[in-house]
């Protein structure tokens, strides 16, 4: 792929799934590229802040253990808390005045929802200016543990997210019979689009019928340019949450995290499994376009396209334009 000028975006990103971070538990993160570290507190909280010990520079991911409420670093075990704070150093008389109550490393604000660690990134350290939503799925009993899947993709976010809007690429990249009728509201940080397709009839014994079509429904729903839903509703139903993390401005990390109801019938049980792996399969399709095309930044657009132009302008809000408020600061 040619070099895309397209800088990092700021919002709500993954960092881990909430089961992949046990009590006690210390994890390097690369991500927004830069190096972070994430860990538990024995209370359960999950705190990410930057990875380098502010006295002499130590990987707080590489042998950092959690103590209580904080962090030390694997070198000279100065202790830190979850808000980038020294609390407390082991062989000395007292903390200097340089690092006494302050932030001496960035703290990412946290939220932890839907089964997953989110962190907030702005470029200059600006607090989250919206919040995340809850996928009602993802904490119903009645719904199935999450089956994950994730790729590293050499492609900015906004090429990625673009897929959403772009209606006539489900028929030339994923073989989709008929063009899908598609509405696409792009409202403040969110973008909903509801899309109707035609597909093969099943009856409600999971019996298919090749002779006959149906309209199977898609609703998808972005927040902000790091997390996205979607609801496969049909004879059965399935919800996919998409997480999109940036590694650097050029690379990502997907994942796909899936959930379906624990009551299925048979004949429809093996019919979400093969939805599942179907969309897992087209994800391959789309990588082989993301990581060897060019970012147009004046596309010649067609009246077929939808709305790609306006979904750009949309995504824009989330580079920073260095006018917004002033940026949290750490000690100097």
């Amino acid at each position: 792929m040619q070099e895309v000028n397209l800088p990092i975006p700021f919002g709500w990103f993954p960092v881990a799934y909430s089961k992949e971070l046990e009590v006690g538990d210390v994890k390097p993160i690369s991500l927004f590229d830069d190096h972070q570290v994430l860990f538990r507190t024995e209370s359960g909280e999950a705190k990410f802040l930057e990875a380098f010990c502010p006295h002499l520079g130590a990987h707080l991911g590489h042998g950092g253990e959690v103590v209580g409420e904080h962090i030390a670093c694997p070198f000279h075990a100065w202790q830190l808390d979850g808000e980038g704070v020294v609390k407390d150093i082991p062989y000395a008389k007292a903390i200097p005045p340089k690092a006494r109550g302050r932030a001496c490393l960035h703290s990412y604000p946290v939220q932890e929802r839907n089964q997953m660690i989110f962190a907030w990134y702005h470029p200059r350290r600006i607090a989250p200016t919206f919040d995340l939503e809850d996928i009602p799925e993802f904490s119903d009993p009645d719904w199935s543990e999450l089956e994950t899947y994730e790729w590293e993709v050499n492609s900015p976010i906004q090429e990625m997210g673009e897929n959403a809007v772009d209606i006539a690429h489900f028929v030339y990249v994923h073989s989709a019979k008929h063009m899908p009728n598609a509405k696409i509201e792009l409202a403040g940080q969110k973008r909903i689009t509801e899309m109707v397709t035609k597909m093969t009839k099943i009856d409600d014994q999971g019996n298919i019928d090749m002779e006959k079509t149906e309209e199977s429904h898609m609703i998808s729903c972005n927040w902000g340019p790091g997390v996205s839903s979607q609801v496969f509703d049909r004879a059965f139903k399935t919800v996919l949450m998409g997480t999109m993390a940036p590694i650097t401005a050029s690379r990502m990390k997907l994942r796909f995290a899936f959930t379906k109801p624990r009551d299925l019938k048979p004949p429809f049980d093996v019919l979400t499994n093969a939805l599942i792996t179907e969309i897992v399969r087209q994800v391959g399709h789309d990588m082989v376009i993301w990581e060897n095309k060019t970012y147009r930044d004046t596309p010649i657009l067609c009246d077929g396209d939808g709305p790609i132009a306006k979904y750009r302008r949309w995504f824009s809000q989330f580079y920073d334009d260095g006018q917004d408020t002033v940026p949290l600061r750490l000690a100097s």
